[in-house]
């Protein structure tokens, strides 16, 4: 494996901001013979307020359960460079590149916005997943603290939550965890990708490393909390290799479950992941793509049903049956708790007082 390219930022997985294609007017430099990436250096992290009106978001497709979810982050600084959420930060009028892991938008009314909505008459209790989006235990969660604050709200009115997310910080709410699972009323899913430190830290810059996220799970598991892997997204040409050592390391860390995707590159993700590979990678980058563009009937986007979240053809089939024969060899026999919707309470904490 060749070395980066000497243009090579490290500490950020994008390595440009792309277009914002909903912007008529872009800002670029008018120095002669510029170039706009020596130009830009490594932003550093800005934290916005954003004032929500709601603050629950609804999903129901072919290929992902109808469910709810709660992102109190938008952008994310961890920086992976495949990550579908980019594309909506140009919705904020920024870009899908740099500015989605340095231009944080934060929530801060966020728990009190799920009280509102938890003790309404108009409420049925249901699970509502945390980054559904982004990590809602990201860097900017060490300051804010609205994940924990959610959860106290989730553990007031005995709601059903599901977490997913790649950082140890998770771990700083085991007491409000271990709680929620004496109830079996919490699902937590570790992101794990690859047990290769060096690609780790050129995809997922700020992220915490493979052993740190199967101690995770470890502890996790050992609380009593039930825990899955997300070995997602498994980028052909890249990681999909690993597909039995994670399943087999998650296992033994106590992991209960396994879930996948197959990467798939829309909109301006396609032009930043290429961008990074050709200057992390250089020397399988053409691989690579054309394993991606084999998985989705020769394009590096999907967005067909199903096929964008699996893919088709027979490296997806490939990935598909060592997946599943990893699950078997390694997870028989385990599965996570269905939630028990019969725990909440609309009074809150007022129930206890009786």
């Amino acid at each position: 494996m060749k070395t980066p390219s000497e243009n090579y930022r490290k500490g950020r997985g994008a390595q440009q901001n792309t277009a914002n294609h909903f912007l008529k007017y872009r800002v670029e430099s008018d120095e002669e013979g510029a170039d706009p990436e020596e130009l830009l250096p490594s932003p550093k992290t800005q934290f916005l307020t954003e004032t929500p009106k709601k603050i629950l978001s609804t999903f129901n497709s072919p290929d992902i359960p109808a469910g709810q979810s709660i992102n109190p982050y938008q952008g994310c600084e961890h920086g992976c460079i495949y990550c579908y959420a980019r594309n909506s930060h140009e919705y904020w009028g920024f870009s899908a590149g740099l500015d989605f892991e340095s231009k944080i938008m934060v929530k801060h009314t966020a728990p009190q916005m799920l009280d509102d909505l938890l003790k309404s008459p108009k409420w049925k209790p249901s699970p509502i997943e945390l980054s559904g989006n982004t990590d809602c235990y990201q860097p900017a969660e060490r300051k804010f603290k609205l994940t924990r604050g959610l959860l106290e709200v989730f553990a007031k009115y005995r709601n059903p939550v599901g977490i997913i997310t790649k950082n140890a910080l998770i771990l700083r709410d085991l007491d409000l965890l271990q709680e929620l699972a004496e109830r079996n009323l919490v699902h937590v899913y570790i992101s794990l990708t690859t047990l290769n430190e060096s690609l780790r830290q050129a995809m997922e810059p700020r992220t915490v490393t493979a052993n740190g996220r199967l101690a995770v799970i470890r502890k996790l598991s050992e609380a009593g909390v039930p825990v899955g892997v997300m070995t997602a997204p498994l980028i052909p040409g890249l990681n999909d290799h690993e597909i039995p050592k994670l399943i087999e390391a998650a296992a033994q860390a106590g992991a209960r479950s396994a879930g996948y995707t197959i990467v798939r590159l829309n909109g301006a993700i396609a032009t930043l992941f290429e961008d990074w590979i050709r200057k992390a990678f250089p020397d399988r980058a053409d691989k690579v793509l054309a394993q991606i563009r084999d998985c989705h009937g020769g394009q590096l986007n999907d967005s067909r049903w199903v096929t964008r979240m699996m893919g088709e053809g027979k490296l997806a089939e490939n990935i598909a049956q060592l997946h599943a024969l990893a699950r078997r060899k390694y997870m028989a026999g385990r599965e996570m708790p269905n939630y028990d919707l019969t725990q909440f309470r609309r009074e809150g904490l007022q129930f206890k007082l009786f």
